[in-house]
């Protein structure tokens, strides 16, 4: 049986971090996050002059759950803030049955584990719930962080794709990084 999830994103709760739906009130915190020059330096992310952008912006990746598309998350911390977003950009439910990761994580929050907690739950929730065969992620090849956070989670690179993605600082190569469901099952024992 194929998963639909019907616009609804459930929560999921870590040691340290809860993954839940994203909401119009979480527009400021995102916005500081989204806005950050040192965030969007690797990511795709559009101009986001203010926190209305950032609701739109919301808006549309909650729409990704509602067309059967994708899901987004806001990670929030145990401090009860809202430090980021993981979640699926898009996946296919039939034939591959593949998605690819998306994530951002405020910069005072770097290099402390939270990123990886959370790609963690969502990895869980995708092959276990959702029923993925394969989770990807492409990152910016000059993003050494980004490889390392996926690779701590089993990961491995694929390949690089040439002029892959199209910046403000024009074309860029893309990392594919790749995880099976049954390299996941081996990991987690």
């Amino acid at each position: 049986m194929t998963y639909r999830c019907e616009g609804r994103i459930p929560e999921l709760r870590g040691e340290r971090v809860i993954l839940r739906p994203l909401n119009r009130s979480d527009a400021e915190a995102m916005f500081a996050c989204w806005s950050d020059p040192e965030v969007r330096r690797y990511s795709d992310l559009p101009d986001m002059p203010s926190a209305a952008e950032a609701g739109e912006m919301i808006g549309i990746l909650n729409d990704l759950s509602l067309t059967e598309d994708g899901m987004r998350w806001g990670i929030e911390a145990e401090n009860g803030w809202l430090i980021g977003s993981c979640g699926l950009n898009w996946w296919q439910l039939e034939g591959a049955y593949r998605g690819e990761i998306g994530c951002e994580l405020a910069r005072s929050y770097w290099g402390q584990g939270y990123m990886r907690e959370a790609v963690a739950l969502l990895m869980a929730y995708a092959y276990a719930v959702i029923g993925l065969n394969r989770l990807e992620a492409l990152t910016d090849s000059r993003n050494m962080r980004a490889g390392r956070l996926f690779q701590s989670l089993g990961f491995r690179l694929e390949g690089t794709l040439k002029q892959y993605r199209h910046t403000d600082s024009g074309f860029v190569d893309a990392d594919m990084y790749a995880l099976l469901r049954h390299e996941w099952e081996t990991l987690k024992g």
